[in-house]
């Protein structure tokens, strides 16, 4: 039985750090080295406890796509912190929500980075790094299982993001599940060009330093041949990306001339990635395996993953569950359905995470007694793959994030002229996933049109903006979604 030290991820992390387990931000080219790493995690610990901080307080992490959100991510689980992984626009703007519904005592950030919000309410806010502390002087925070270790963001009904209760067994379980499944070894170097905010990114870097290796951060991807360049500088193992990443690399770098002759496998998650675009970028590198994933916050980060040798006769598929998951594929009144049969995925195992803070209404919707109802519908062929169809959820993945369609109509009739606003989901060649919006409002359809254009935050693809009469609505007077496919 393992000691309560021993269940303390960041603890276990801190001990299988290898001498590859460097930390490197590309765009400015700070390195951390592997020897320093350790002490660097410990030194965070001990400086969130010297400044009051205990364990089981929760601490704010704003997370750019650099070494020190890592570092102070880990320290704080590491002296027994809950950290609240969100991204640094999230903080910007609405910091102040994320701050109330996590309950925190503090938040942190890059130095030289101050929030008016933090400074108005008289939130504690940390800047930059703390010294290093040898490992021996703290040891990592006692904890059981299922003692919570971070929350991690994901879309709810409103602006600010649900967040999910991560324990310390569902980290452990997953990231040792994801290692065996892409049969990572200890001299991995990962290039990461998402934030640990997002689950996905979190897992590229939990099983990386888990196993040994290290990790490349670059925040540069909208140059994108910057990051091939920097896998090959840097000697890049993995590279990770949601469909539309795949996407800018086929269609806007020069991903065909430059040669990556140290790429081990490519790896992608956040959405269906066309069948052709896998086969062309297997056509382009046919050095590096691809890996085909699926995965939700819910559970941690992965569910599922297609290996590189079963792509040719399971092309399209999301591949099997990793091998200490359940999955189950059931009928809207919740009966469970033959292979080949469509129906909501369902999951189950010890990745699957305990709900949302402070949501039970919530969590008892997409919580069935250890199931965790994804909202995604699919089929499971005879050895167990899953083949994904569509959402049940009214949600759609954009740029491998997920965005609520109830989120865009609160934002959209919030602007002047707008009365009501439907949105939909539609294909994007680049995004993955892109939004559509039928809107009700005052007359000067052009005009109210570039208004709610300029209104919507960028990093959410909309590609048409519809005025109508009225919206179709179901009996009890929701919007009827399945119908307004019917206004284009």
């Amino acid at each position: 039985m393992r000691s309560s030290r021993e269940w303390n991820f960041a603890g276990r992390l801190v001990n299988r750090l290898g001498k590859d387990s460097d930390l490197i931000d590309a765009a400015t080219g700070q390195r951390f080295p592997a020897a320093d790493v350790p002490g660097l995690i410990v030194g965070f610990g001990a400086g969130f406890l010297s400044i009051g901080l205990r364990p089981g307080d929760r601490v704010l992490i704003s997370c750019g796509l650099n070494p020190a959100s890592t570092l102070a991510y880990l320290g704080a689980m590491y002296a027994g912190c809950v950290p609240v992984l969100v991204d640094e626009r999230t903080l910007a703007a609405s910091g102040d929500l994320v701050f109330a519904k996590a309950h925190a005592k503090a938040a942190w950030t890059a130095k030289g980075v101050r929030w008016d919000w933090a400074r108005k309410n008289g939130f504690p806010q940390i800047e930059g790094n703390f010294d290093p502390c040898p490992v021996h002087l703290l040891r990592p925070s006692p904890c059981a299982e299922n003692d919570l270790a971070a929350l991690m963001p994901t879309s709810g009904s409103t602006g600010v993001p649900r967040l999910v209760m991560v324990s310390h067994g569902n980290l452990i379980a997953n990231t040792e599940a994801i290692i065996r499944s892409q049969q990572l070894g200890t001299d991995e170097k990962a290039m990461l060009i998402m934030p640990v905010s997002y689950c996905f990114g979190a897992s590229i870097m939990h099983t990386h330093l888990y196993q040994g290796g290290g990790v490349v951060f670059d925040s540069r991807f909208m140059f994108p041949d910057k990051v091939l360049q920097a896998i090959n500088t840097y000697g890049c193992t993995t590279f990770a990306g949601v469909p539309t990443v795949y996407n800018i690399l086929l269609r806007r770098s020069h991903l065909q001339s430059i040669a990556l002759p140290g790429l081990r496998r490519f790896l992608q998650a956040g959405g269906v990635l066309a069948p052709e675009i896998v086969q062309e970028m297997r056509n382009i590198v046919p050095t590096a395996n691809f890996f085909v994933m699926y995965g939700q916050t819910e559970a941690t980060a992965r569910i599922s993953c297609l290996p590189p040798d079963r792509l040719d006769e399971k092309l399209g598929s999301a591949g099997a569950p990793l091998n200490n998951l359940t999955t189950r594929i059931v009928n809207d009144k919740g009966q469970e359905l033959p292979n080949g049969q469509t129906g909501e995925i369902q999951v189950r195992g010890p990745s699957v995470c305990g709900g949302y803070l402070d949501e039970p209404e919530a969590t008892q919707r997409k919580f069935d007694h250890g199931w965790l109802k994804t909202g995604d519908l699919g089929s499971r062929d005879e050895e167990g793959c899953l083949w994904i169809k569509g959402r049940t959820g009214e949600f759609i993945k954009i740029r491998g994030f997920r965005v609520s369609f109830a989120e865009v109509e609160a934002k959209v009739a919030a602007i002047p002229g707008v009365y009501e606003c439907a949105a939909a989901g539609a294909h994007h060649s680049e995004a993955g996933e892109a939004l559509t919006l039928f809107i009700v409002g005052e007359n000067g359809d052009h005009a109210l049109v570039e208004r709610v254009r300029h209104a919507l935050p960028p990093h959410w693809t909309c590609i048409s903006v519809k005025v109508v009469a009225e919206l179709p609505r179901t009996a009890n007077g929701k919007i009827a979604r399945s119908q307004l496919q019917i206004l284009v």
